[in-house]
């Protein structure tokens, strides 16, 4: 990419205050800017490379304070919010890496594969039997797609994901490499012999619209129904979704998260790392779960912050810690007067 000053600006419907016709090629950290790249300050601990940074343009807020800056080489964009515009311009420059469309003489495609138009279907690629593939789908090497898997336009499959059999994506979707969905969920029945039998797990996995999937993600298919991703959802990489799961709109989960059978995430949930959730219970909207939680029972209440494991309200656990910390401390004072009470004892006999 090559653009100026004043072509991003338009882009952004930003004010410039400096070269309109400075170019860049690239994005730079504030801290680590170079000649022909873009930077940003949306946070104002940043500030101060303003001076120091060698980025040719940067993007700033609306109130950015102009007597910070005396670098004569800086071209200004101000913006509404200079962190959403910068985001904005790493999605452009991503979108422009995938613009090429064509279908590999090495993918492997079901003679009943419906496919749309403008598609990338890269080398390797397997797409089964009555599979549907949307316009401007792009699908990267080393990719399957099961049979009756739908598609929906503009979604991206990053290289060697499994997406298995009925399964559904809806539009403008990102999955990103090692993700599977539509895996058999984990159904087993015991049996007086201490054996297990398999259930089998006849459900699909639907995906709605833009949706983005961290690497090595696993979304398994229901045992009879659905489970369900809901629009706008934002999953983090290594994270295990089991059978018959919801997971509501716009709620985001970081990384290495499981949650277990049949539970019920609301939507605009904001979810840590390394969360845990039991099975068939369900969490209202908007609620927060800090890292390293587990959650065992209902959370009810909507737009609760919770922490600990079992999880409770996120300022009552910050008290109990606090006086956690100090048992082995109140611990050995117990001792100590355990054994000034026992010398006394002594001393009155």
């Amino acid at each position: 990419m090559e653009y100026t000053a004043q072509e991003i600006a338009d882009i952004l419907n930003g004010k410039i205050e400096g070269d309109p016709n400075t170019k860049v090629s690239g994005f730079s950290k504030i801290e680590e800017g170079k000649e022909g790249t873009i930077s940003f300050i949306a946070n104002p601990k940043y500030s101060k490379y303003i001076n120091t940074t060698k980025a040719s343009v940067v993007l700033v807020n609306e109130d950015f304070n102009k007597e910070h800056t005396n670098g004569a080489h800086l071209t200004l964009i101000r913006v509404e919010d200079a962190y959403q515009a910068f985001a904005r311009l790493l999605t452009l420059q991503e979108s422009n890496k995938l613009k090429r469309s064509g279908i590999s003489k090495m993918a492997a495609i079901h003679q009943s594969a419906r496919i749309g138009n403008d598609v990338l279907i890269d080398d390797f690629v397997y797409i089964g039997e009555n599979a549907v593939i949307g316009d401007n789908v792009k699908i990267l090497p080393h990719t399957y797609i099961g049979e009756g898997v739908v598609i929906g336009k503009d979604t991206v499959i990053y290289p060697g994901v499994k997406i298995y059999n009925h399964c559904q994506v809806g539009a403008n979707c990102f999955f990103h490499a090692g993700v599977v969905v539509g895996s058999d969920g984990f159904g087993f029945a015991p049996q007086s012999n201490n054996l297990y039998q398999k259930i089998p797990q006849v459900g699909n996995v639907i995906i709605e619209d833009q949706v983005e999937i961290g690497a090595n993600t696993c979304i398994d298919r229901a045992t009879i129904g659905s489970t369900v991703i809901r629009r706008g959802a934002k999953l983090d990489n290594l994270i295990q979704i089991a059978h018959n799961v919801e997971v509501g709109e716009n709620t985001v989960i970081a990384a290495q998260t499981g949650i277990s059978g049949s539970t019920k995430i609301g939507k605009n949930c904001m979810i840590g790392g390394q969360v845990g959730f039991v099975g068939h219970i369900t969490i209202a909207d908007g609620v927060k779960v800090a890292a390293q939680s587990g959650i065992t029972s209902d959370v009810k209440k909507p737009g609760q912050v919770i922490q600990g494991a079992p999880a409770f309200d996120f300022h009552k656990y910050q008290k109990s810690y606090v006086l956690f910390r100090k048992l082995p401390d109140v611990y050995n004072k117990m001792r100590e007067l355990e054994e000034e009470i026992k010398q006394l004892k002594q001393q009155k006999d």
